[in-house]
Parts: structure tokens; C-alpha cells; sequence
């Protein structure tokens, strides 16, 4: 799988950043460089965490493989896919509800940083927890891939391991570049997902347990852009 051809955006405008360094608590040193966002020092968990606390709210951070990434912001085909989805399990599971936007502990030892698309889990599941909730209970992680140039490495590389690490059941990527495809990974074991299935777009995909739900994905044709 290539990265998409598509045209790229940059990751943070100057403003958002100034803002972002700012609010940045003693000892994080930021510096922005091509439109990315780096730090001048490692940073730990502890340090991203309230960074991120304090990051103006047009800012969406993530800590992954030690590093402070930004998530791009949705696009109005990115949140017709999440309504798709959330209709679909709605219909077949009414048990489960598909949370959008939700903070969580990945990777090995806990030390990722991921916001999902969406997690999906049982009704009431998220009740009491904090910005960023462990993985049991999610049944399964789904992200969408944006028109940014880091997507392919976050979402078809890092995702991947970060969630399996965790061992949530199943990962969903709804990969809508070039590709139009509909990527289910499951059985997470050792770090990786040891199954993973691809179906085109318009196609039934099966998503196994313990999501154990069957969508039809004729509609996406519909948001490829």
C-alpha cells in the first residue's frame, strides 16, 4: 500500500503553533519546521499530557512512538463516513455505540498516546473515564485516513502496532485515497494483528467477533474525495 497521491496540507498554521508554544509548560520546547510540530527535547508521557491539557482547542495532538504528532482535522467526507458507520452499527448492533474522537493508552506499556477516529464499545462503556482511557472494553479502533502527508504512516503503519499492543480486538481503517478500501485487522497477538482482510469499497465486509457486524459499504462510494 503507497501513500496517496493526493495534495498535501500542512499540519499547523503559524498561529495555531504560536499559540501551542505558548501554552507549553516549562521544559517543552517546540519548534514548527515545514508545517510540522516538533519538540527540541524528548518528551515524555507525563510532558505530552499536559501539553496537550493546555493546547488551544483548533489543536489535536498525539503521542506516538515517543513522538508529538497533530491529527488533522476532519473533513465533511470524513464525517459522513462516521455517521455511515455509526447508522450501520445502530442498525445491527443497538448494543454497541460507535464514540467519536476518543483519547487512548497504546502501545507497548501504555506509553501511546492515540486519538481514534472512533472507538467502538459497549453503551455506558466510556462513563467516568478521563481524556485518555485504557484500551479494555473497546471492542474495536477505527480511523479514517485523511488528505494529509503523514496518514499513511499513522494510519497503515503506527496504528496498527499501537492498537494491537493494547490488544484491542479490531481495527478498522477506512482508507478512502486511491485505494477505496475498507481494511479490518484482528487477533492481535504479540504486538501485531495476526489476520487482516481487505475489501474494496461497494463490497460486504465482515467485521469478526467480538464486534461480530456485517457492513455494507455501497455508500462510501459516495465520500472517496
Amino acid at each position: 500500500m503507497t501513500p496517496s497521491t493526493t495534495p498535501e496540507h500542512p499540519q499547523m498554521h503559524v498561529e495555531d503553533f504560536q499559540e501551542l508554544a505558548d501554552a507549553a509548560p516549562d521544559g517543552v520546547r517546540l519548534e514548527l519546521v515545514d508545517g510540522r510540530v516538533h519538540t527540541k527535547d524528548p518528551l515524555s508521557v507525563e510532558e505530552f499530557e499536559e501539553l496537550e491539557r493546555r493546547a488551544p482547542e483548533t489543536v489535536r495532538l498525539e503521542y506516538i512512538n515517543g513522538k508529538l504528532e497533530v491529527k488533522a482535522v476532519p473533513d465533511g467526507n470524513h464525517r459522513e463516513i462516521l455517521i455511515w458507520l455509526q447508522e450501520q452499527c445502530m442498525q445491527h448492533r443497538p448494543d454497541l455505540r460507535v464514540y467519536g474522537e476518543s483519547g487512548v493508552r497504546t502501545e507497548a506499556y501504555r506509553k501511546g498516546r492515540a486519538r481514534t477516529d472512533a472507538a467502538v464499545a459497549l453503551k455506558g462503556h466510556f462513563k467516568g473515564h478521563g481524556e485518555w482511557s485504557a484500551s479494555e472494553g473497546i471492542l474495536m479502533a477505527v480511523e479514517i485516513t485523511s488528505h494529509d502527508r503523514d496518514t499513511h504512516q499513522r494510519d497503515r503503519v503506527d496504528k496498527p502496532v499501537g492498537y494491537a499492543a493494547v490488544s484491542i480486538p479490531v481495527y478498522l481503517l477506512i482508507d478512502r485515497d486511491h485505494t477505496t478500501t475498507v481494511v479490518v485487522y484482528s487477533e492481535p497477538k504479540d504486538g501485531r494483528y495476526r489476520q487482516t482482510q481487505s475489501y474494496p469499497w461497494g463490497t460486504t465486509v465482515e467485521l469478526p467477533a467480538p464486534v461480530s457486524l456485517t457492513l455494507d459499504t455501497e455508500e462510501l462510494k459516495e465520500y472517496a474525495g
